[in-house]
């Protein structure tokens, strides 16, 4: 088979051809029919297959977690338990309040009872938290006495039974020793430090507005019948 059988080819009598010639047409006929069939339908197959895949993994994945979530729903009940119960204990040790002020005279009962002179008690503005669930009351303090003193009071604060942080604490010499020869205990110190009260918000009782509207709808009811028993 060479060039000039393909010259001489009669497309009206394509039985009479060579068989060589009619292998070669017949395997371009299939090769140019298996790259039609690949541009317009198989190639889109391909992509929709990937596609398919690719949603089946999500779909994987999202069933393994919601059978992690199934299967430990229980423990997670009883987690979600447990943080509620230690959130309502802490809670109860979280002054309302009208507790903010004894809290405040108890703080200031302790640095005197520990030893130490009140140069500076300042309560400050209340910050309340981001998420609305408590409110910061800082108190500025300034205290002057010994080392161990200081000790007694900031152990004193600690073991209140309402939540009290300390925060910002600075132990500073205010004068040399009194005397040649003293210990280091007859130091004077200062400490200057930031006492912190936590007090929950209490919600304001909804039921209060209630007694006024119905005072109020029946005061209008009153003023509506009175002309007609007037009349009468």
């Amino acid at each position: 088979m060479n060039f000039d059988d393909f010259k001489n080819l009669d497309p009206n009598s394509v039985g009479n051809w060579p068989i060589p010639v009619k292998i070669v047409v017949i395997a371009c006929l299939c090769v140019a029919a298996l790259g039609a069939g690949y541009y317009f339908d198989t190639q889109n197959q391909l992509a929709d297959l990937a596609k398919n895949e690719k949603k089946e993994k999500e779909l994987l994945d999202e069933f393994r977690t919601k059978h992690w979530k199934a299967s430990t729903l229980g423990k997670l009940k009883e987690q979600l338990a447990e943080v509620e119960r230690s959130l309502g204990e802490l809670q109860k040790q979280l002054p309302s309040e009208a507790e903010v002020a004894g809290l405040i005279q108890d703080i200031s009962q302790s640095a005197i009872a520990s030893g130490l002179k009140s140069e500076l008690f300042k309560p400050g503005k209340e910050v309340n938290d981001e998420k609305g669930v408590y409110v910061k009351y800082p108190i500025s303090l300034r205290l002057s006495g010994e080392y161990h003193a200081f000790g007694r009071f900031i152990s004193s604060v600690a073991a209140m039974p309402r939540i009290v942080t300390q925060h910002d604490i600075i132990i500073k010499s205010a004068s040399k020793a009194k005397q040649s020869g003293s210990s280091e205990n007859d130091y004077e110190l200062t400490m200057e430090m930031t006492a912190q009260i936590y007090r929950y918000l209490e919600e304001a009782p909804a039921s209060e507005e209630a007694p006024a509207s119905e005072e109020k709808k029946d005061a209008k009811k009153d003023a509506k019948d009175a002309p007609t028993a007037a009349k009468k």
